[in-house]
């Protein structure tokens, strides 16, 4: 897949590269995957900017993923991205005053980027109010759309 990028030239130590990937249309898609879901983690006001935060529940989350599938961490967070992107949607069609909606196709690279939202959102929705940490609650999410 092009939208996922997880080869060689991805491979980084840590997931904090400092990019400028929002300048250009799909320069996103250039992004190493592990970097989109730190950045999507950072979310909610309260958490804005906190990326080596971010950093470190990514690497717990994948040391869990490790040690409860024995699996690369990586290729069970592609999967997760690939099986959890929506692959129709609706939009929101508006002629003369009235809106109705009507059923699209999704894009590839809307699909990765709804999956990422969705693994994140999920996950910290599970580990509000609980005694699961968030990282936990990551390495679930992940586990279960892989």
């Amino acid at each position: 897949q092009d939208y996922i990028s997880v080869k060689e030239k991805y491979a980084k130590y840590l997931p904090h590269s400092a990019g400028r990937y929002a300048h250009k249309r799909f320069r996103k898609a250039q992004c190493p995957i592990v970097e989109r879901l730190t950045n999507s983690l950072m979310m909610h006001g309260r958490n804005n900017g906190k990326k080596l935060m971010a950093v470190r529940i990514v690497k717990h989350a994948f040391e869990i993923i490790h040690l409860l599938t024995g699996e690369n961490p990586l290729q069970v967070l592609v999967t997760a991205i690939i099986n959890s992107g929506p692959r129709e949607d609706s939009t929101r069609i508006g002629r003369a005053g009235t809106v109705r909606r009507q059923a699209v196709d999704v894009s590839p690279l809307r699909r990765v980027n709804q999956a990422i939202w969705l693994l994140c959102t999920g996950a910290r929705e599970a580990a509000f109010r609980n005694i699961k940490t968030i990282a936990e609650c990551v390495a679930d999410e992940l586990i279960n759309a892989a």
